[in-house]
């Protein structure tokens, strides 16, 4: 696809991904041209699914991480667009976290990253944000418009300052900001740390076939995207906005429980007369939203469409992680 950004094709600018060795990022650097630049501490991934463009030279790696800013401000020089996915992919929370983490890499580093853009004079920023920001809405299919927003996770609390941080400088410094809000994104990889339900229950299963362990109770039902069309839509609507700082829903129309995910799974691994357990509570997790599906009008309107639904991405998904992770328990 010929990716552009105002006019201005992709294959032209200078481009920093942060997070680009994660999910997203690794599947953005292979689909995107341009003279792409990755920043990444690999807390939560490994640099294997990127190392082929960085030892081509396709690609430049930074190992580096969005909380030093002298760093940051050095490498932002020049820069034309920077698509923003670096977080701290470990979502959950749990006893034992440190509740600043969230705060410090979401939060934080986003305002590094700003600054950077402020005094190095870049232009254009895309970010990844999170359908978690609506919290427990009371509207579903849930809009871009929707509020007040009140998020349920310090996760989501820390990618919607993230969002007021962006968008406030960009109104400020005349920045374009383009900020997605993206459902459950599912890929053929994941990551080391903060796996989402495919690759937990495949691992699950791969370790003991006879018994699944599913959290909550399996009635958790959101809307999911298989990463292509995640980052296709990223690009394409930021061209296609026609205002300097805009947000967008990206997700599907339909949904899918964790029930309907965990038979596929079964499906697909070829088991047979496995015995579901379930922890309990309509939440996997404290600060899970138990339904989540977005409404992605807007983004249709503009002539964007994916082209999986969520059954699909989910299918396609569980496949290649269990094609690669067989490949390692063989």
């Amino acid at each position: 696809m010929d990716y552009s950004l105002k006019g201005q094709k992709l294959v032209n600018m200078r481009i920093l991904v942060t997070g680009g060795a994660g999910v997203i990022g690794s599947n953005l650097v292979k689909m995107i041209p341009g003279e792409i630049t990755v920043i990444d501490n690999l807390s939560s991934s490994t640099i294997d699914p990127i190392k082929e463009l960085i030892d081509s030279e396709k690609i430049k790696f930074i190992k580096g991480d969005i909380l030093d800013f002298e760093l940051l401000r050095k490498i932002t020089k020049g820069i034309d667009l920077i698509i923003h996915l670096a977080a701290n992919a470990d979502v959950r929370y749990y006893p034992e976290k440190n509740t600043y983490v969230d705060f410090k890499v979401n939060t934080i580093g986003t305002y590094n990253i700003m600054e950077s853009m402020r005094l190095n004079d870049v232009k254009n920023i895309i970010f990844s944000s999170s359908s978690s920001v609506y919290g427990y809405a009371d509207k579903i299919p849930t809009p871009e418009n929707y509020g007040p927003l009140i998020p349920e996770s310090l996760y989501a609390g820390s990618k919607l300052g993230a969002e007021g941080i962006i968008t406030s400088f960009a109104k400020i410094f005349n920045f374009r900001a383009y900020i997605f809000r993206f459902a459950n994104i599912v890929a053929p990889n994941y990551r080391t740390i903060g796996r989402n339900v495919i690759p937990d229950l495949i691992l699950k299963l791969l370790k003991d076939p006879r018994k699944l362990e599913i959290l909550g109770n399996g009635l958790q039902n959101k809307s999911y995207l298989y990463v292509d069309d995640c980052i296709d839509g990223m690009i394409y609507l930021s061209n296609k906005s026609l205002k300097d700082v805009d947000i967008f829903n990206l997700g599907n129309e339909d949904s899918i429980t964790v029930n309907e995910i965990a038979k596929i799974i079964i499906e697909e691994m070829n088991l047979k007369n496995v015995k579901l357990y379930y922890t309990g509570g309509e939440r996997g997790w404290i600060g899970d939203v138990p339904k989540t599906i977005l409404d992605i009008n807007k983004a249709l309107s503009f002539g964007w469409k994916p082209k999986l639904n969520s059954k699909e991405a989910v299918r396609k998904s569980a496949k290649e992680i269990i094609k690669n992770l067989k490949q390692n328990y063989s």
